[in-house]
Parts: structure tokens; sequence; C-alpha cells
């Protein structure tokens, strides 16, 4: 039997592409789970057994987080990347680099086929495609929810013929958990007027009572969480999470263009990366000069779009993550933020690096390296090119 590699994520989409590829298309199935941080040891263990039971070849889990940080999230923090000023690309920037980690592997067993369960509707279709074609261009790219336009009633009714026991439940709400934060999808999300209730949240709200977090940074990455030193930014991330995601922080819904060319919207919870970016855009506004925190925003929309397109392996995308990396040589040291139910609050920074020192002047106070002469001076020169245009136009 020829060798299909599925990526799997153990949902009735791929349950149904699972037993189909094998009875329809009568190949040997090798179901594939990347796990970027969004799986706990028993929901591997449980999806693994569920795949095993709908009759696959074999399982591969790849534990990537630590490559996903590396490749991906480190440099959506340096660029302070949130799409329209909103979405900290929380499961989209995921789809690029579970499809490579899924290439590679095919590459390794000599598949013939790569197979994904994404409809029509989304961009998670044209992610996983363009990565498949890329790296795997000489591989056929099936899809049979999106070829053979199935309902999810369908699917259901399809595995129940096949004597494959359909226990999903149905929910309102479709919750796609990562690392970088939880996306939320319903039929409010379907409107441009209506917002999720308290309930389609994953995480409750716990927390109501004031608290002070300080996050340590180390050229841009983060590295301490309330005085605790992690060995990896991947656990300090997870444990502002822990601290942060109880007082109902980081919700909210996005809207915007789709890869395919409507608009959508989506809601999410992602207190982290919400707390983390902020955090460090703060400290980027007192150690960064005037001109990288300008050529840094212009480049920090490019970069973030491209990615949420799955541009992820373009050339173009090297090249400003190590622009972005040279930007956060002086970038390190500890914010302080206060925590509140649904909100958080900046309050200040301490670096050796902060280019606000009180030695070089105080601003509104008073001038350490000037004289009242050198500004009278510099304030003609300034508006000099200015006033001569309006003396010759008078426009005012």
């Amino acid at each position: 039997m020829e060798k299909v590699v599925l990526a799997y994520s153990g949902g009735l989409d791929t349950s149904f592409c699972a037993v189909w590829l094998s009875k329809e298309r009568n190949l040997e199935v090798h179901a594939v789970m990347v796990n970027l941080g969004g799986f706990s040891p028993l929901e591997i263990k449980k999806t693994e057994e569920r795949a095993y039971r709908l009759g696959v070849k074999t399982f591969k889990i790849i534990e990537d987080e630590k490559r996903y940080y590396e490749d991906c999230i480190r440099y959506l923090i340096y660029a302070n990347v949130l799409k329209n000023n909103t979405y900290p690309l929380s499961v989209s920037s995921e789809r690029v680099f579970q499809a490579t980690a899924i290439a590679h592997y095919a590459k390794e067993i000599g598949a013939k086929y790569v197979a994904h369960g994404s409809t029509a509707a989304g961009n998670d279709q044209v992610r996983f495609d363009a990565v498949f074609r890329v790296l795997l261009p000489h591989i056929e790219v099936i899809t049979p929810i999106r070829d053979l336009k199935l309902s999810r009633k369908e699917e259901r009714d399809y595995l129940a013929k096949n004597q494959v026991e359909v226990d999903f439940e149905k929910s309102r709400y479709s919750i796609n958990k990562g690392l970088w934060g939880t996306s939320i999808g319903g039929k409010e999300t379907l409107t441009s007027n209506e917002s999720l209730p308290e309930s389609a949240y994953p995480t409750p709200v716990s927390k109501t009572d004031p608290e002070l977090m300080t996050l340590g940074f180390d050229k841009g990455n983060l590295s301490s969480v309330n005085g605790k030193k992690y060995s990896h930014p991947v656990q300090a991330i997870r444990q502002v999470e822990e601290i942060a995601q109880p007082f109902g922080i980081g919700r909210d819904t996005h809207v915007g263009d789709t890869i395919i060319g409507i608009k959508g919207r989506v809601s999410f919870e992602a207190a982290a990366p919400l707390i983390i970016i902020k955090a460090h855009h703060l400290l980027e506004k007192h150690t960064l000069t005037k001109n990288q925190l300008i050529i840094k925003d212009q480049l920090s929309i490019f970069y973030g779009n491209y990615l949420h397109d799955g541009w992820a392996l373009d050339p173009v995308m090297k090249n400003l993550e190590s622009f972005f990396v040279s930007t956060q040589e002086k970038v390190s040291g500890e914010v302080k933020v206060e925590l509140y139910p649904y909100h958080f609050i900046l309050i200040g920074i301490s670096s050796p690096h902060d280019l606000m020192s009180s030695k070089f002047g105080k601003y509104g106070e008073e001038n350490a390296t000037w004289t009242e002469a050198d500004v009278k001076g510099f304030s003609k020169i300034y508006s000099n090119a200015l006033s001569i245009y309006h003396q010759v136009h008078q426009e005012y």
C-alpha cells in the first residue's frame, strides 16, 4: 500500500480523513500530530488511542514547542506583532510550522501523498497547501473534507456507517489552543455586531484582587517572571499565562482580511502574548532610538501580515528576522505590570540601557546638556524651511 501522511489533530475532520483515506483510497495512513504547546500529555495519549482505533498504520507525535519559539514567537515579540493592532497571531502563526514538520516527516518515510482536514472556508487550507507545494512539489495533496464538500453531519454518518465509534462532543464553539494563545470561533464571530458570552472562553475569571507582576527581558527574550529565572522563554511564557489568564486578560475579537479575500472575525484569549508584547514594547521605547522604533513599527506590519498569510518560508522573512535580532542587543531590563480583572497597566521599567536617564535632562523640568541659547538657535533652523514656504505662499 502507498503511504499518506495525514496532518492529524484527533478532531472530527481528521478522524474522518483517517478512515476515508484508508477505505476509499486504499492508502496506508500515517497520522502525524505536531504539538506546538497546545496539547497536554493526557490529550496526546487519548488522541493516539483514537488514531489507532480508526485504523491508522502509525501515529507520530512531533514535539516542536521550543523550535516554534525559536523560529517564530521570539520574532513576534521582537517585532511587537499585533495584527490590526489587536491579534497576536495566536494560532494562525502555528500552521506553517506544523505543515513544515509534517512535510519533513513525509520525506523521511517516503510517502507518496500528504493530506489535511481543512475545509474550503478558511485560511488554514491555504497555509497547509502552500507549504506542501513548496517543500513537497512532487507529492499529491489530498483534502477530503474540502473536495467532498462535507458537512459535519455527513462526516459523522460516514464514520458510523463504517462502525467507527462517534463520540465527538457537539460544541457551540470551535477552540484551538496553542502556546501563543487560544482562538475561539462561534456563531457570534460570524456576525459583525455580537461578541462572545463569558461562558465561551475556556478560562473562567477566578481572580479579582490586583497583582503586581515583574517581567525580566534579556536581549528581547523573556527570561524571568517575578524574579524567578527560567532556562527557556517557553517556561516563562507559560508562567505568565498561569498567573494572568484567570484575570480574563487578553480577551478580544479580531476582524481582518483573510487570505481567501473576505473579511473574517475570530475571538481569542491570550493573556501572556498581550502582556509580554506590551511590556517588551515599553522596554524598547526606553532603550531604542527614535529611528529604530519608527523602522521597526513599519517592518512589523509587513512581517505580521506575511506570517499570517502563510509566507514564513519566503527569504524576505529571514532578512527581516535578522534586522529584528540586531535591534534587541540593548533590550534588557525589567518591566512592572499591574494585573486587574480584564485588563492590565504597565507601571514602568528599569534597565541599564534606559535612554531616559536623568543625567541628560528631565523632560519639562530641567536641561542638563544644552543652554537656552542653544534651543533658540535650534528652533530657528528647525522651522526655517517651513517658514520660507509659508512666507511665499501665504496659505494661513
